[in-house]
This record gives structure tokens, C-alpha cells and sequence, in this order.
């Protein structure tokens, strides 16, 4: 056991990233310092730091983590585009004359934006600067209209695809893995992101259920707080309604039905949602826009068509027939080629495309920055003994495994109302999780657990980082304590959420088992 170096390294990490300094550097800092101090105290072995570079290499290769940001792509091309903006309208139109219906429109288009784009802090300024002043101005109460607003946002890290479930994914399979090596096991099972994509699916419906309930509840107990908007504008027609709701759809249902179906991997399925991301953001542009269209109507037929009937050109048995399939093919690759071209043109153009390519630079690097910080910091305190530490005492809590997750799911609920999801997943998730499944807690169910106890982390104050967007996009009417009131009752929601998925494990375990 260690000389508690270990938790005065963790309590300085803390102090650390509240101190308001960059948190990869912060995070890497402390590892630097730590290791010297354990050095000089004789708790760690310097030489453990040699391993520090086959992380990074591991980091840079991980397959899982290249979808990040592919991913993020995909939906800063969306924001970009403000194809999210037009759905938000479309939506709000449409629900905003029933009793809450304006909160209803903001549940659902969240959930829809959270299963084509993923980006939490573009989806809840998005609502923030459209919707919350429409809430405002048909008479919704500030807390409740904010509260609706920033817990929607959130929606995009528990539904897949999102950049938490992918890193989740990553840590599970190996925490998993060790698991498995700790059990004598060395024909070790992995975790796929596509099982825990799976796994999310029913969790996060079930939050949106729960959120529209409330919302509609509310609007029933205490009309005044939620009444109907202003009979300002017309309902959309179904065409209106088609061209706002479709084009994400469709993107969904490319991305994530690639990814359930085994088609394709999570990479390979980022790199279609990012074209297809380029193409509804192209088709917006006056110049080219039947190409635009002709060109993804191209790409859609030729997926179909060589799924049907596959060809490979390197036989050199072909039949007329084959040769003939595979023409037809290469003419729908060149049209679809015209189309991501004009589409990238327009983008450009527009200013969408450099736009779009600056977010995924600056978040990317962030979250990569972070990863790699934490990687060190886990190295260091594995080598001052924290992960033994860790270990006695979850194997020592009362309550036996049940206590062990309970106490788990209180310290992440609680570290996050001081740390981001990512410094959490990767510093404090690896050094738990495999514990908890050698306690025998199912690896799937255990990260959907954890996934919802981090989504929490993005109302919870002072650091929520929904709290922090909404406060930059909200009108000045809407105070910082409106906004941290008005989430509250949406925390309680996803305590409920914690619980049903507690209760009815099934809810995350049944859709991965059926489908892998």
C-alpha cells in the first residue's frame, strides 16, 4: 500500500483544474510533479514512466477513438449549416400552440439533434438563442424555460453517437479486458462501440420519455408556468415539416443503422455521416443544387445496389452481366464525386466548411489533449499504489458489489459538479470499472450507469458546462440563478432515469444481446 501520495495527488489534480488553468496542461502538470515527488520519496519507481510513450502510441491508434472527429465533423457541419436552426423552428411551430408545447418541440428536437450531430455546446446555444426567447415571450416561467433548455442539450452525450459514449466504450473493453487477465482468463472478450451504441439506445429514449412527461405534467398542474405560444404564426404544412425533419433522419438512420447492422464500423460510419453532413449543408446553397442532390441520390443508390449485388473488378471470370454492374457502378461513384464537389464548393463559399473544420480542430484537440494528459496522470498513480488502493477499498465496502456501485455512482455524481465528463472517463473510470465487473456488475449495464451519472455532470452546478453555454446564449432577462434552479428538477429526472435502469437492467442489456 502507498504512503497516501496517491490522494494527495488526486486532491492536487482537483485543486488544479478548478484553478482555471488549461486541463490537459493541468492534468499533465500534477502527473510531472507527482512522479518527482514519489521518486525522491522512494513510493514510485521513475522508470515506470518509460510506458508513457507506448501509451501514446496506443492512443494514436486506437481505431475506436479515430470516429471522434469524424463525428464531431458531422455535426459542426450540421450547426454550421443551420439545418439544426431550421428543424428548431419547424418543431416549435408545429408542438408550440398545445400546453408545454414549446418545452415538448425542444425535448424532441433535442434528442433529434442529439442522434445527428452529438455536439452538446452547439445544441443547447442553438436552442438558447432561438427557443428560449420564443419561451420567454409566450409567458414561460425563466427557470423552467432554461431548465428545458440546457437538459435537452444534454441529450447528445447519452444518445448515441456521441464522443462520451465512444471514449466510454473504450475504457469499458479495456477495463473489461483487465477483468478478464485478473480472472485468469486469457481468451479475453472485447466491447465494440456498436454494443455500447446499442446499449445507450432504450437509456436515452427513456430520459426523453421522462422529459416529456414532466414537461406535459407541468404544463397540466401549473399552466401559467408553460402556457401555449402566441398564435403568431401559421402550422407548418406537412412538406415544411418533411424537409426539416428528413434530412436529419436520414443521417441518422445512415450512421447509426450502418453501425447496428454490422455494415459498418464506427469509423466507417462517421465518414458517411460527415459526407452526408457535407451534403445537406451543400444542397442549402442557390449554386448547384440539383447536383447537389443528384449527386447524394448517386452515393444512396450505388450503397444499395453494390450491397445487392456485389462485383468484384479484380476477377477476371466477370460475366457481361458483372461487367455491366460494375460500369454502372463507376458512373454512380463519379456522380456522387461531382456532388460531395459542388457541395464542398458551396460550402466553402459560404464560410460553412472552414466554420465547420475550426470547431472540429479546436474540440478534437481538447479532448485528444486530455486523453493524453490522463494517460500520464494514471500512469503516476498507478506507480504511487492508488490503484491498489482503489481496489481495497471498493472490495472493503459495506453492501458488498451493490455497495461497491452505489458508493462508485455517489464519487462520479460528485465529481461532477468539479470535472468534465472526459477527465472522469479517463482518470477516474479506468481505475473503478474493472473492480465492479470483477464484482460481477455486467460491463454493458455498467456503462450505461455511469454514461447518465456524466451526462449529469453537464447541469450540475457551478461547472456544468450547459449551465456555462446557455448563460453566454440566454437573453439578459434569464439570470445565472434562473438557470441553475430551473435545471434542478431535470437532475431529479435523471436520478429517476439511474434508477430504472438500476431496476430494469434489461433496458440497456436486451437490444446489444439481440443484436451481437
Amino acid at each position: 500500500m502507498s504512503g497516501g501520495l496517491d490522494l494527495v495527488m488526486f486532491a492536487a489534480l482537483i485543486a488544479a483544474v478548478l484553478s482555471g488553468f488549461p486541463v490537459a496542461f493541468a492534468i499533465g502538470g500534477v502527473a510531472v510533479i507527482f512522479a518527482l515527488l514519489g521518486w525522491a520519496t522512494g513510493q514510485m519507481d521513475i522508470g515506470l514512466l518509460g510506458a508513457l510513450g507506448q501509451r501514446v502510441f496506443g492512443l494514436l491508434s486506437n481505431q475506436t477513438l479515430i470516429a471522434i472527429p469524424l463525428f464531431v465533423l458531422m455535426g459542426a457541419l450540421l450547426d454550421k449549416s443551420r439545418i439544426a436552426v431550421e428543424l428548431l423552428q419547424t418543431m416549435g411551430r408545429l408542438f408550440g400552440r398545445m400546453r408545454g408545447g414549446l418545452g415538448v418541440s425542444v425535448v424532441l428536437v433535442g434528442a433529434l439533434l442529439a442522434a445527428s450531430t452529438g455536439i452538446v455546446g452547439a445544441t443547447v446555444v442553438a436552442m438558447g438563442m432561438i427557443a428560449l426567447p420564443a419561451m420567454l415571450q409566450a409567458g414561460y416561467d425563466r427557470r423552467v424555460a432554461a431548465g428545458i433548455v440546457c437538459t435537452a442539450g444534454t441529450l447528445g452525450q447519452i444518445i448515441p453517437p456521441s464522443t462520451l459514449l465512444i471514449i466510454l466504450s473504450d475504457v469499458l473493453s479495456s477495463a473489461y479486458q483487465q477483468a478478464q487477465y485478473l480472472q485468469g482468463r486469457f481468451a479475453v472478450e472485447a466491447l465494440s462501440v456498436g454494443q455500447v451504441f446499442a446499449a445507450a439506445l432504450l437509456p436515452g429514449l427513456t430520459l426523453v420519455l421522462l422529459y416529456l412527461l414532466y414537461v406535459l405534467m407541468r404544463g397540466w398542474l401549473r399552466p401559467a408556468d408553460l402556457p401555449p405560444a402566441l398564435a403568431g404564426q401559421p402550422r407548418p404544412g406537412a412538406g415544411e415539416i418533411g424537409r426539416a425533419v428528413l434530412p436529419p433522419v436520414l443521417l441518422i438512420l445512415a450512421v447509426l443503422g450502418s453501425i447496428l447492422a454490422g455494415l459498418a464500423s464506427p469509423t466507417e460510419a462517421a465518414s458517411v455521416g460527415a459526407v452526408g453532413a457535407l451534403l445537406m449543408a451543400g444542397a442549402r446553397g442557390a449554386r448547384g443544387r440539383w447536383l447537389v442532390l443528384a449527386g447524394a441520390a448517386a452515393l444512396v443508390l450505388l450503397a444499395v445496389a453494390a450491397a445487392a449485388y456485389p462485383v468484384r473488378l479484380q476477377r477476371s471470370d466477370l460475366s457481361v452481366a458483372e461487367l455491366a454492374a460494375g460500369a454502372l457502378y463507376a458512373l454512380l461513384a463519379l456522380a456522387g464525386m461531382a456532388g460531395i464537389l459542388a457541395a464542398l464548393r458551396n460550402g466553402l463559399r459560404g464560410g460553412v466548411v472552414a466554420d465547420a473544420l475550426s470547431a472540429t480542430m479546436t474540440m478534437t484537440a481538447m479532448i485528444f489533449a486530455t486523453i493524453l494528459a490522463a494517460g500520464m496522470f494514471s500512469l503516476v498513480f498507478i506507480g504511487l499504489g492508488g490503484e491498489e488502493r482503489v481496489r481495497a477499498w471498493l472490495a472493503a465496502l459495506p453492501g458488498g458489489p451493490t455497495g461497491a456501485l452505489a458508493a462508485t455512482m455517489l464519487i462520479v455524481f460528485v465529481l461532477g459538479f468539479f470535472l468534465d465528463f472526459v477527465e472522469i472517463s479517463v482518470i477516474v473510470l479506468p481505475l473503478v470499472c474493472p473492480t465492479l465487473i470483477l464484482l460481477g456488475h455486467d460491463p454493458i449495464w455498467l456503462g450505461m450507469l455511469l454514461a447518465i451519472n456524466l451526462q449529469t455532470s453537464f447541469l450540475t452546478p457551478p461547472f456544468g458546462f450547459s449551465l456555462f453555454y446557455l448563460r453566454g446564449a440566454a437573453p439578459p432577462e434569464v439570470s445565472t440563478a434562473d438557470i441553475y434552479r430551473g435545471v434542478v428538477p431535470f437532475i431529479l429526472l435523471q436520478a429517476l432515469g439511474v434508477l430504472v435502469l438500476w431496476l430494469w437492467p434489461d433496458l440497456a442489456t436486451w437490444l446489444p444481446r439481440a443484436m451481437f
